[in-house]
């Protein structure tokens, strides 16, 4: 589904990302780890053409997307939910929602499309009225995963979904993961920290540190030695 190649990417003349390559399969949970501030944040924007490559490639079901603008990569398949949920605080979680149209080819409502993220996200459904910056941490990640999926994404990124969400909500975000996983098409990569939420959702992982990739494989294959020297504070 993913095919990144050689990846470099610069914030000024810092860089950021050195020869990054990494693969996300078809229908399978892809975890990056690493510690904060080694590269991942600036990985999945530059996957997703907020920030521009400078060197290497990007592909999406074999298709080279490098060049493409965002909005583009959105239409191509790709949902994107950032670290920080980026929702959009002053509109209602029901506008919120049809925002994420604006992703697919025409543009329009889709009823059934909103029902599945109701039934996927209960909570969203008792609260479309509500200004969706009222809502709590762990709602308003609900609410920036169902906007994603409205848009039918192949492949949806996900940056640190669980950053400031309490237990429950985790929980059911890990849920929502496994069932999307096992009952229908969609690919996913994921940007963590919390490590038992990766390794439960995940088939396969890769750890960043310093903008390079050291360590990759199933995720059966992850072991406690690997997390005291690449994740440990």
């Amino acid at each position: 589904m993913l095919q990144v190649e050689q990846l470099q990417a610069y914030y000024d003349d810092s860089r950021i990302l050195n020869d990054v390559s990494l693969t996300v399969p078809d229908n399978q949970v892809v975890c990056l780890l690493g510690r904060n501030g080694v590269g991942k944040t600036t990985f999945m924007k530059t996957v997703m053409g907020v920030v521009k490559a400078r060197h290497g490639m990007i592909k999406l079901s074999g298709e080279d997307i490098t060049t493409y603008s965002t909005s583009q990569r959105a239409r191509a398949g790709i949902g994107y939910v950032p670290q920080g949920r980026g929702i959009f605080p002053y509109l209602t979680v029901y506008e919120n929602l049809l925002m994420g149209f604006e992703a697919t080819p025409k543009r329009q409502v889709e009823a059934d499309i909103l029902e599945e993220m109701y039934h996927l996200f209960p909570v969203l459904k008792t609260m479309q009225k509500r200004v969706a910056g009222t809502l709590s941490g762990g709602q308003q990640q609900q609410l920036a995963i169902a906007r994603a999926l409205v848009g039918r994404p192949k492949l949806l990124l996900l940056d640190e979904p669980t950053e400031g969400i309490q237990p429950s909500i985790m929980l059911e975000i890990e849920e929502v993961i496994i069932s999307l996983q096992a009952h229908s098409n969609i690919t996913i990569l994921v940007v963590e920290q919390f490590l038992d939420f990766a390794l439960a959702i995940a088939d396969y992982f890769y750890i960043m540190e310093t903008g390079v990739i050291v360590e990759q494989g199933p995720i059966a294959n992850f072991n406690d030695d690997l997390a005291k020297l690449y994740l440990a504070v």
